[in-house]
């Protein structure tokens, strides 16, 4: 037990290690290491370490279809009722309208819009709360017509 929990404080550190060269502005460096590890996890790991990894190697495409891609599988790893990963639910939900808005497929960005403002409410009252709530008030934005 005690190395499995190591294992994945090793696996936390490195997913955060590759999320830093991420906001570096290293790209390339980032998506490589986050696919080495997405690999590591496999399709049946942690749904947090899953859902968490997967929303940065979305952040790490150079391709809107290829963001939208990770963005589903984020998306997938969190489904569930976990409280870890439901918190996650809205900001996943924006990301997609935001991958489609950038697809040119208003009708599906619009309804991920709408998950993203049903399931706000998940949301605490904090900076990631404020962050997301932002974020969808932008992609509103973007959708508003004329």
């Amino acid at each position: 037990m005690e190395q499995r929990q190591s294992s994945e404080e090793s696996l936390v550190t490195r997913i955060g290690q590759a999320v830093i060269l991420l906001h570096g502005g290293d790209r390339e460096e980032a998506r490589n290491r986050m696919g080495e590890l997405w690999a590591e996890i496999g399709d049946t790991g942690d749904p947090v370490q899953r859902c968490t990894l997967a929303h940065y190697i979305a952040d790490t495409q150079d391709d809107p279809g290829d963001e939208l891609a990770w963005d589903l599988r984020a998306l997938t790893a969190a489904d569930g009722d976990l409280p870890e990963v439901v918190a996650f639910h809205p900001a996943f939900h924006v990301n997609l309208a935001a991958d489609y808005v950038k697809l040119h497929r208003p009708d599906a960005a619009l309804l991920h819009l709408e998950r993203a403002r049903a399931c706000v409410h998940v949301l605490g009252d904090d900076g990631y709360g404020d962050g997301v709530r932002t974020a969808i008030a932008r992609v509103a934005r973007q959708l508003a017509p004329g």
